[in-house]
């Protein structure tokens, strides 16, 4: 295994609360404390506290977060952190999935259906090979890595070293990888790959981005070199190389064989449980996929075997990415308050669906095996657990040695300020406001209960010739994204929303948040959602935040005491350092990807827009781009039916 040690590159060095947070949670790890807080107010620097934990503690860690946006936010973070490090990233692979299910009202059977990302399955092996292979490792992950994935001793003990000066046979070098989930193609080479010119053999392993070229002279390895993908030219004259698996599910052929004689023999005893269609229709399954698996040494939805093919008892719990790390790692919770409830939610949605197919005969019970982690099986993995969060829950802070708090913020920048008005007026002072905040050169974030009122009020503020548009949870996530940067752009001014706490938002611009309906209390208006709403308005010096609500609510006074407290230690700070907070100045980013989804425009604006796409459609038509001139039509079609 490749020891190397964490090298933390950055220019600047922790300041505000980061040295005694960073201290306080080190001397945690020394002390072998098993679970701690970091209580960080938003804007506090988390990410870059996280980071000098692992570079001091040495140890290999994963950060866990409750959604892909969050992960991938993270992920850049370290990877500019630690450049000579390996920071991976490990999420859902799926852009798109539909899961097998039965719907016995309707008697109706749903097929899996699912498209995958091969750019993230291929940053999934490589997470995997990194963790078998060195100590050097940061993981970011989404709650999808307690999911079932293949077994750790099968993915290292399958995957082969190949040095130059060694003997080997060029068939049975082949033999090897295709035994290990590699595909043969001369014509198109990508990760999982293999192509062979005579005594020359290229390979992309599932995990690596460049060519790996074994030359053989005879049965002997000549050469093994790294050839860029694109160029064609010697990056590296390698002396070896080690080849893993290219997918995580492998088996040998030894285990494979008893694989087949365990699901046969649960067959044998589930048929005369059933109904006679039920067991026709499990019996006629199994078998084909049986036949399949001795034929391809595959079958579609072969996970649901996993149980049989890992030798694991009924109930035993799945392979997970947890299983890959070494025994000392350390497990960063960020986002604690959202992503605990979600690893404990994981396990009950699966086995529901589940049952359906299994009582109906469309899965054999070991199905129920193919999982996530119970909550209580996660736990087993929490030896060394930092909670992150600025509003952690009960579940952290009664289980935590030491809560860590880290108030004061590198850059001086203090809470903003909380108003509580009536709720009698609100969206003529909404206005007032709105217009004030345009005038300074920010944005507003207003935030309603309910879907209804978020598009009325988007469509009614566009009506006063106010620039919005509103983000709602059926917009996939890089189209969030680049709402969100658009905003930032100040290609419109007000973003209006149900839940925006869940996009991760990070703009420095907002001046202003508006919170309506605040005393109407529930999981939107909670002492949780409300600090994490007001929190979003603490990176610009101007900015503030009014609650509409016509009563003070426990959770609003707690959550308005709550920042009144950080505000005056904030103050303190400032005052005794002679600091004078300065509004965060952050680059906006290029265009990330067009916004196809409609929804989000105000209905005043689409005449306008549907005359610039019928124009941008004929243009494309014209060129003979005829996949974009589809993708317009296809807007201009759903914004005439808004409008209808």
């Amino acid at each position: 295994m490749i020891i190397m040690e964490f090298r933390l590159k950055s220019d600047f060095e922790p300041k505000g609360s980061q040295p005694e947070a960073i201290k306080k949670i080190v001397q945690g790890l020394k002390r072998k404390d098993r679970f701690q807080t970091l209580l960080g107010v938003t804007g506090s620097g988390k990410t870059f506290t996280m980071a000098n934990v692992i570079a001091q503690a040495k140890r290999p860690a994963i950060v866990l977060a409750h959604n892909k946006t969050l992960a991938a936010q993270l992920y850049n973070e370290f990877k500019e952190f630690f450049p000579e490090n390996h920071v991976e990233f490990f999420v859902s692979y799926y852009d798109y999935y539909q899961p097998e299910s039965y719907i016995a009202k309707k008697d109706l059977y749903i097929e899996k259906d699912s498209q995958i990302n091969p750019k993230i399955e291929q940053m999934r092996l490589a997470t995997t090979a990194s963790l078998l292979s060195r100590r050097d490792v940061i993981v970011i992950a989404s709650v999808s890595c307690i999911y079932s994935v293949g077994n750790p001793a099968n993915f290292k003990n399958l995957g082969f070293e190949v040095k130059v000066g060694d003997t080997i046979g060029r068939k049975d070098l082949l033999i090897r990888l295709l035994s290990i989930q590699f595909e043969r193609n001369d014509t198109e080479l990508m990760p999982g790959r293999f192509r062979v010119k005579g005594d020359t053999i290229d390979i992309i392993p599932g995990y690596f981005n460049d060519i790996i070229r074994i030359e053989l002279f005879g049965d002997q390895i000549e050469k093994i070199r790294e050839i860029d993908k694109n160029t064609g030219d010697v990056k590296e004259n390698m002396g070896y190389f080690f080849i893993y698996p290219a997918k995580h599910f492998v088996v040998p052929k030894s285990e494979i064989d008893r694989a087949i004689q365990s699901i046969q023999s649960e067959l044998d005893e589930t048929l005369p449980k059933l109904g006679m269609i039920e067991a026709h229709r499990l019996k006629q399954r199994t078998l084909y996929d049986i036949e399949m698996i001795q034929e391809t040494g595959s079958c579609k939805g072969i996970e649901n075997y996993s149980r049989h093919f890992d030798g694991r008892r009924s109930g035993e719990r799945p392979f997970c990415l947890l299983d890959y790390f070494p025994d000392d790692f350390i497990i960063f919770i960020d986002e604690s308050h959202q992503t605990i409830p979600q690893l404990h939610g994981m396990y009950n949605g699966d086995h529901s669906r589940k049952k359906s197919l299994i009582d109906y005969g469309f899965r054999l019970p070991s199905a129920f095996d193919n999982r996530p982690l119970r909550f209580e099986e996660f736990e087993k993995f929490m030896d060394t657990v930092v909670f992150v969060s600025a509003t952690p829950d009960k579940y952290e802070r009664e289980n935590s040695s030491q809560i860590v708090e880290q108030i004061i913020r590198p850059t001086g920048l203090i809470d903003p300020t909380v108003e509580v008005r009536p709720i009698d007026g609100q969206i003529k002072d909404v206005l007032e406001e709105i217009e004030d905040t345009i005038k300074k050169g920010n944005r507003v974030l207003i935030t309603t209960l309910t879907k209804k009122l978020a598009e009325e009020l988007t469509d009614f503020l566009a009506s006063q010739d106010v620039k919005t548009r509103y983000l709602h949870s059926e917009i996939d996530t890089l189209e969030r994204s680049e709402i969100i940067r658009q905003l930032r752009a100040g290609d419109f001014d007000v973003l209006v929303g149900i839940n925006l706490l869940r996009e991760g938002l990070d703009i420095p611009e907002v001046g202003f948040i508006g919170i309506l309906d605040a005393d109407k209390e529930g999981f939107l208006r909670d002492t949780k959602s409300l600090i994490q709403i007001i929190g979003r308005a603490a990176r610009n010096v101007d900015s503030h935040v009014v609650l509409y609500a016509d009563k003070m609510t426990d959770s609003i006074k707690r959550a308005i005491s709550e920042t009144e407290r950080r505000r005056t230690l904030q103050m303190e700070y400032n005052k005794k350092n002679n600091i004078t907070p300065m509004t965060i100045i952050k680059a906006v980013k290029e265009k990330i990807v067009e916004v196809k989804d409609v929804k989000h425009i105000p209905k005043k604006d689409i005449p306008k827009l549907l005359i610039e796409l019928e124009i941008e459609m004929q243009t494309a038509a014209d060129q003979l781009d005829f996949e974009r001139a589809i993708v317009l039509r296809d807007r201009v079609r759903r914004l005439k039916e808004r409008m209808s």
